[in-house]
């Protein structure tokens, strides 16, 4: 129904997809409120802690279509569905509006909510939390959420690594799920944050940890990881609508 309604933290773009398998796409994103995570090193917190309720528009699904259309000029464009965790909200109604218009929709999740319309996105990421995040993976529902995809979108894994116990845990579900191409990107704070939103960032920190990353893969020949960096934080930092 077009009247569904979507918590959104924030409808920007469009800009370029600054990480993982699109990087460098134009991109139109939608970036929801709430998440069932609060990550250590969380870089979006206006969109996940709930002290930014207020900051935060409940819209229809007609309103954000409206909202998207208007951002890309009526031309299709990626439409990148982000958070917090936007699984948790329902965005089945807008992936087929999108698509009827010739829309792409991309999802990013750290796989713990499935959802039946994963199977119609064009591009899923899972992003398992590592050991830094202060979060415990479930697997169960990681797996519930690629059964949803089933063979709808092209999937893949993406593992943010700030340490070497990060490095151990990706080079497990790595193992675990040898079917997925999987991005490694460095984490670009040192954990936690005093304010994860506005802290500024330690670039030298973050391209530091990209060397070794990349060393360390090269050193181990895991040849089938891609390492790149967050484009968008080299570029703007942590700032909102960009």
């Amino acid at each position: 129904m077009a009247n569904v309604r979507i918590r959104v933290a924030e409808i920007f773009g469009p800009t370029i997809q600054g990480e993982g398998i699109l990087i460098g796409l134009p991109t139109v994103f939608v970036r929801t409120g709430g998440c069932d995570y609060r990550c250590a090193w969380c870089d979006s917190l206006h969109a996940v802690d709930p002290a930014y309720r207020n900051d935060w528009s409940t819209m229809t699904t007609d309103a954000v279509w409206a909202k998207v259309k208007a951002l890309s000029g009526g031309e299709p464009v990626m439409v990148s569905l982000s958070g917090g965790n936007p699984a948790i909200q329902p965005f089945g109604d807008l992936i087929r509006l999108g698509h009827e218009a010739r829309y792409r929709f991309a999802l990013e999740t750290q796989g713990s909510v499935a959802r039946d319309w994963f199977v119609d996105l064009d591009v899923l990421v899972l992003s398992p939390k590592p050991p830094s995040s202060g979060m415990d993976t479930d697997w169960h529902a990681f797996e519930d959420c690629l059964r949803a995809a089933g063979e709808g979108p092209q999937t893949a894994l993406k593992i943010v690594v700030f340490d070497e116990t990060d490095y151990a845990y990706a080079r497990k579900a790595a193992a675990r799920y040898p079917q997925l191409p999987l991005y490694l990107q460095p984490g670009n704070h040192t954990p936690p944050p005093a304010d994860a939103q506005d802290a500024p960032i330690d670039i030298t920190g973050v391209m530091k940890r990209m060397h070794w990353l990349v060393d360390r893969v090269a050193r181990d020949r895991w040849f089938e990881a891609r390492v790149l960096p967050q484009l968008h934080i080299l570029l703007w930092g942590n700032r909102r609508g960009v």
